[in-house]
């Protein structure tokens, strides 16, 4: 059984048919890219597996759990994290405090516990400080923890949420627009970056990108999503040489042979 599985996921709003018989998998410790153009339905295919979005139809299966009816904080503790294409930080807290709410999330301890300073909460926010601070290293955050993240460029903004997804110590780490509105050298570090993530956590990524060149030169599998549907499925590779992809996605930019350019589709 694959560690990630969607199957036959469909969704309607209404007379209109946003996603339809979509299947997608993720295999243990591999970065799966999703691309299509605006409204192939990329996000509420996100939301369905993040829990934001109920399914019509469908099954969703995480780790061997049937998560279909889960609401987002039980997928969260099973190790669902995500991020958002509009960063959703904490605007008036700190770095380092942005990543201790991602390690709370799983402490586990309890308001009495903690209004009370009991010996396991106690302990649980030791773990949490500790590891907090390895986050902050890991991600080279370390000279700005005791900023604002209001006062952080995006840049910086979109590492910390990535942080504090990694803080809630994910399984499978769902990835949206990540490169939205970042620079070209910050989307490069971005790629080095995720990769040693997954490494350095042994999780599995989910995606979802406009920037072509990021998914080709990252992801290990890519899927294609037009009017709601699967269009192609395969390596970068096989899906830059896909006449269908070309003909709906890239366009006269994908060459088979050639890497794919750096060409964001708005």
């Amino acid at each position: 059984m694959p560690f990630f599985a969607a199957r036959n996921v469909t969704v309607r709003f209404g007379g209109l048919t946003a996603l339809e018989d979509v299947d997608l998998t993720i295999n243990h410790s591999e970065i799966v890219g999703l691309i299509g153009p605006n409204g192939a339905g990329k996000t509420t295919l996100f939301n369905c597996i993040s829990g934001t979005q109920r399914c019509d139809r469908g099954r969703i299966v995480f780790n061997g759990r049937d998560i279909t009816r889960l609401p987002p904080h039980l997928r969260g503790r099973l190790g669902l994290g995500r991020t958002f294409q509009t960063v959703k930080l904490f605007p008036d807290l700190t770095v380092e405090e942005n990543l201790l709410l991602g390690c709370h999330v799983r402490m586990g301890t309890g308001v009495f516990s903690d209004g009370l300073h009991l010996p396991r909460s106690s302990r649980a926010q030791q773990r949490a400080v500790a590891e907090a601070g390895e986050l902050l290293d890991f991600l080279g955050l370390r000279p700005i923890a005791r900023r604002r993240a209001a006062e952080l460029p995006l840049g910086q903004q979109r590492l910390v949420e990535i942080g504090r997804a990694l803080a809630t110590k994910p399984s499978l780490l769902l990835l949206d627009e990540a490169t939205s509105g970042i620079s070209k050298n910050e989307t490069g570090e971005l790629v080095q970056l995720l990769r040693s993530v997954r490494s350095a956590y042994r999780l599995s990524l989910l995606v979802v990108e406009h920037d072509i060149a990021l998914v080709m030169n990252l992801c290990d599998f890519v899927y294609v999503l037009n009017f709601g549907r699967i269009l192609a499925a395969g390596s970068p590779a096989e899906v830059r040489r896909d006449p269908a992809v070309v003909e709906a996605y890239l366009g006269h930019v994908a060459e088979a042979a050639e890497p794919a350019p750096a060409v964001v589709v708005s």
